[in-house]
């Protein structure tokens, strides 16, 4: 068989992985902090007996673009936006630590203290419970003052001080579920450089134009790769034929 199948088969494969992520950084245009993935490939030609005429595609784990979204005014108290570098520290699930841009700040019925995607935030010991309270305020630097209820509002004391961390950008990967952690598995330390802005939340930093554009650049090299895989199918089939005539 035709070395060309080949090339144009992991052509297709590696197409179809590029849309995949094209298509999840569309769905997460609107989600809050969400980090676009970007799509790595590089070309592998092939070497052997006669002229080296094939390239194969071998596609890289993907990247993350780390530029920042748009920030949009809300107003609220407990919304927050890392103005620059920066992450919000959270504790995962599995009682892991991992880092997002989500600063939709919310409090649940319990008193805890979650980010934009639902996840304990982390202060200086652990995730972040708020007394009954009339008011919260959160700081530049993420200490979280409150006024607790049946205090007036000279009586507002600081209680805690979200974890603020600024990883070297590559050092950290982003997992399926969206969040960041360091690529060692170790804990960040916390940056008092980081800063927030009260009243905003931080946009998806996924350029919907460009995310469009590219999956119909991606659909049209995957066709391209589809009629290559024809077209070797069709060549054997007419050398096969030139032979029986013969």
């Amino acid at each position: 068989m035709d070395k060309v199948i080949y090339v144009g088969a992991t052509g297709a494969t590696h197409n179809m992985e590029a849309l995949r992520i094209h298509a999840n950084n569309l769905a997460n245009a609107s989600t809050e902090g969400f980090r676009a993935d970007l799509v790595r490939a590089e070309a592998l030609l092939s070497h052997g007996p006669g002229y080296e005429s094939r390239v194969y595609s071998d596609l890289q784990p993907s990247a993350t673009d780390f530029s920042q979204g748009a920030l949009i005014e809300t107003g609220s108290e407990l919304d927050v936006a890392i103005s620059g570098e920066g992450f919000i520290a959270v504790q995962t699930p599995d009682g892991g630590e991992a880092y997002t841009r989500a600063g939709g700040l919310q409090i649940n019925s319990f008193g805890e203290l979650l980010s934009g995607n639902g996840l304990p935030v982390l202060g200086n010991a652990g995730p972040i419970a708020i007394p009954a309270n009339q008011k919260v305020e959160v700081g530049s630097d993420g200490t979280i003052s409150v006024v607790e209820q049946g205090q007036g509002a000279e009586a507002i004391t600081a209680f805690d001080r979200i974890k603020l961390v600024n990883p070297p950008t590559n050092e950290i990967n982003k997992g399926s579920d969206g969040l960041l952690r360091r690529s060692d598995g170790s804990l960040e330390l916390a940056d008092a450089g980081v800063r927030l802005r009260s009243g905003y939340v931080e946009a998806s930093n996924v350029n919907v134009v460009d995310a469009m554009v590219d999956m119909i650049a991606i659909t049209r090299n995957f066709e391209m790769s589809i009629k290559l895989i024809r077209t070797a199918e069709e060549n054997s089939q007419a050398s096969a034929q030139l032979l029986q005539s013969n």
